[in-house]
């Protein structure tokens, strides 16, 4: 209770500038605890999806096999299957830019957020140096003439100063690792996308290939 007391304490004594600070480190939790949620769920290919250990020779002349029902509809594989259908008799020319479209779609839907973090990497830190800055200049006002007039003051106003920018650098770097994480988890899906449409493709081919029909 004792912590949490002398917490409150050095928060009150950021100033007015903790809570916009707070406000964003309550935005920037919100937005990484989401993206978990979406990356976890429907980020990771379906266990019925996944390719058995069995030549790559031995795929049915009907095509690639739908996607299995229990598959949650917004999996992010699930949606890269659609081009892909065996029963489709689309050219293989439509195929591939359907799944382009959809990759790009995929993209859009994964990355919700992602600016609101990027805005927090920079918005936070200047905060901070607003709340340094008010800080300071009320710790100035106090100086008279003749010197100090109140020690108390002064020192109050560079804990503001310190406590609003040490405030921002968390929230900043908080959000960068939220944002760089989940960047790189969104490229990585991008490339797995990439890899299950080139070997879906691939599959095309070589039943097109099998029943003498041109790819």
């Amino acid at each position: 209770m004792q912590d949490w007391n002398n917490m409150m304490t050095v928060v009150r004594a950021g100033g007015w500038v903790v809570y916009p600070l707070a406000f964003l480190a309550v935005l920037s939790i919100t937005i990484a605890v989401d993206r978990a949620y979406v990356f976890i769920r429907l980020a990771h290919m379906p266990a019925a999806m996944r390719p058995a250990s069995a030549p790559a020779r031995a795929v049915p002349a009907s095509g690639p096999v739908r996607p299995p029902e229990q598959a949650a509809p917004q999996n992010a594989f699930v949606r890269m299957t659609a081009p892909w259908s065996a029963d489709s008799s689309a050219p293989l020319w439509l195929r591939e830019a359907d799944a382009q479209a959809i990759a790009s779609q995929i993209e859009r839907d994964m990355s919700k957020g992602f600016w609101l973090l990027e805005t927090i990497v920079t918005a936070a830190p200047l905060l901070g140096l607003l709340g340094t800055i008010v800080g300071m200049m009320h710790s100035f006002q106090l100086f008279g003439g003749s010197g100090l007039v109140d020690p108390a003051g002064v020192t109050g106003g560079v804990a503001q100063s310190l406590v609003a920018t040490a405030i921002g650098l968390l929230v900043a770097l908080f959000a960068l690792f939220a944002f760089n994480y989940f960047s790189r988890r969104l490229e990585r899906l991008m490339d797995e996308l990439e890899s299950f449409a080139n070997a879906r493709q691939a599959e095309l081919r070589l039943a097109n290939a099998e029943m003498g029909e041109p790819a």
